[in-house]
């Protein structure tokens, strides 16, 4: 009995030391040992893509603004106005990314929208160092730069918006065009179906205001991407600030040649996608129109052509705009916040004003929250206001083309 007991203790003492010799191997073969920099990214500062690439374009101005759309001028008034806030220390341990290698690596993420790997591996940083850049950059290109080329525009502003509209696109008394853009995303997590929008991918709105000259004035980042455009504008600062009466519009004033018409308030233009109110001006719907509603139809889509132009211009120039971004919400609104402030940062440089114009961006500072709009049935006065503009486009305020066009 002694015996047996004996080799069956010897037995589950074997079976003990292989099962731990098995554990112990596994253990080798899933956890590879850890280094502290990986060989690849040890030989960064002499084969990374800022240190050998980029420094060869530097002699060549066209193409360095075609890899990082800006100018070697603007790279470097651009560092200069972030600088303090995206340099990090050395330690005893490593040394730091400089910043011109930091804002290097954001700029080339906005304009190629590529994988945060791929941009690793051609800057030979690892893959939670372009994590930490990007966001941590674009947040410093949009404080430092928002309070210089965003000012909240005054009622002096929006005259002048005004009368550029009327001479450029013959529309009178409009403050701009309105409409919103989807900013494609990875499907987020937790979020359920907030962000999945008709076209059968994940977004965020961008709703922007823009002028005559293709200049954005006004910016509301963030809405879900299920919500319609109409009710993107509902919930937006822009909307409560119009309605509140702090957008600082100007004084109800007369239509060209139409005094009989009386005062009449400023407007924006919109697609049939938002609602009509009183500063809001959007199409008659339908096909078969009379005369008179098709001549406001064109006029009103004339004027209102610039802010998908201004649209256009943003994305050809931002490659990330025409990728899924796979990055977090909150990431992608602060990526699409810094890179409109960089495209009014390009425009107001004197190198980009000779091929492109001048684009200042503004962005309404948030307001408490007012609830959603009424619903869109318009009001006796907003369906008022746009008669009076119908029956001056086909009188006094007719173009000589426009009968032709319609």
């Amino acid at each position: 009995m002694e015996l047996l007991r004996s080799v069956q203790g010897e037995r589950v003492l074997r079976e003990l030391r292989e099962l731990r010799e098995l554990r112990e191997l596994r253990k080798r073969r899933t956890h590879r040992r850890r280094i502290w920099v990986h060989s690849i990214t040890r030989s960064r500062n002499q084969l990374g893509e800022y240190h050998r690439l980029i420094q060869e374009l530097r002699l060549d101005d066209c193409r360095f603004q075609r890899y990082l759309r800006l100018t070697v001028a603007q790279f470097d008034d651009l560092l200069a106005r972030i600088d303090d806030r995206i340099s990090r220390q050395d330690t005893n341990y490593r040394r730091s990314v400089p910043a011109a290698e930091r804002l290097s690596i954001c700029l080339r993420y906005f304009a190629t929208g590529d994988s945060y790997r791929t941009i690793a591996n051609s800057f030979r940083v690892g893959v939670s160092t372009v994590s930490i850049i990007v966001p941590a950059v674009a947040t410093a290109i949009w404080e430092c730069l928002v309070g210089e080329f965003m000012a909240v525009p005054t009622a002096e502003d929006w005259r002048s918006i005004a009368a550029v509209f009327e001479e450029r696109w013959n529309f009178p008394l409009c403050c701009g065009a309105l409409d919103g853009k989807h900013v494609t995303l990875k499907a987020p997590g937790n979020t359920g179906s907030q962000f999945f929008n008709y076209k059968g991918t994940y977004s965020l709105v961008l709703l922007a205001v823009v002028d005559a000259q293709r200049c954005f004035r006004v910016i509301d980042v963030g809405g879900y991407g299920r919500s319609s455009d109409g009710g993107t504008l509902a919930n937006s600062a822009f909307v409560q600030a119009l309605q509140s009466g702090t957008l600082d519009l100007p004084t109800d004033l007369l239509l060209p040649g139409a005094d009989q018409r009386g005062p009449q308030p400023h407007v924006f233009v919109a697609d049939e996608a938002f609602p009509l109110r009183k500063n809001l001006m959007r199409p008659y719907p339908g096909r078969i129109l009379p005369r008179e509603k098709r001549i406001f139809n064109y006029r009103l889509s004339r004027a209102r052509l610039v802010v998908e132009n201004a649209f256009g211009i943003l994305s050809s120039q931002w490659r990330m705009y025409r990728r899924a971004m796979e990055v977090k919400p909150e990431v992608a609104e602060m990526c699409v916040k810094a890179t409109c402030v960089l495209h009014n940062f390009l425009r107001r440089s004197e190198e980009a004003c000779a091929v492109r114009g001048n684009v200042p961006v503004v962005e309404v500072e948030p307001l408490p929250d007012l609830g959603r709009v009424a619903a869109n049935n318009p009001g006796r006065e907003a369906v008022r206001v746009r008669e009076v503009f119908t029956a001056h486009f086909s009188a006094e305020g007719a173009l000589s083309w426009q009968d032709t066009i319609v």
